[in-house]
């Protein structure tokens, strides 16, 4: 099942994932689900090797958001990405993708498609600030995994506590019939 592209409505905030410039930050969503993950062999064999329960994560990111219950660490979108939003997160920090939320990163792990650590890795969007909005990812990614929405920015906004109606309002186009005329 592909990643729910209305998951800022329909989830919650979990946590947030740091960046080390102290800046940058991506939201993780969930609750999560059971999906491609727990079906894939691969990644089922990872997960016994390493003695780590195989549950539910969420999706990482709002503007790049990758469900990581689907991402089957393919490592497609990392191939694809001009500006290497992604990463393989456990070639930064060898820790269970559970305890990945509220960690800061630095961004410098790996962001070649064979680097992985195994199939326990996922795609982390460490650079989503960086997003072109070229959508390669999306249109690689096997599970289709990942949703590509800069609309998504009020969300991560309202979550930050940074979202301001007014500066939203003024944004917008006025309301249909509210357009002046053009004299030519």
């Amino acid at each position: 099942m592909p990643i729910d592209p209305d998951f800022p409505r329909n989830h919650k905030v979990l946590g947030k994932v740091q960046h080390a410039d102290g800046e940058h930050f991506y939201f993780a969503w969930g609750p999560g689900k059971a999906a491609e993950a727990t079906e894939d062999e691969n990644v089922k064999a990872a997960y016994e090797a390493r003695g780590e329960k195989l549950e539910p994560l969420g999706v990482h990111g709002t503007m790049v958001a990758v469900d990581w219950d689907s991402c089957v660490a393919d490592g497609a979108c990392l191939e694809s990405c001009p500006v290497q939003v992604f990463q393989w997160y456990r070639t930064e920090k060898d820790i269970p993708a559970k305890d990945v939320i509220n960690e800061t990163w630095t961004g410098s792990g790996e962001t070649a498609k064979d680097d992985k650590k195994d199939y326990t890795d996922k795609a982390q969007v460490v650079r989503e600030y960086d997003c072109i909005w070229c959508m390669a990812c999306v249109s690689v990614c096997p599970p289709q995994a990942i949703v590509v929405d800069q609309s998504n920015l009020e969300f991560h906004e309202k979550a930050a506590g940074t979202f301001s109606e007014a500066l939203s309002k003024s944004a917008q186009p006025p309301p249909h019939g509210d357009h002046k005329q053009s004299p030519f």
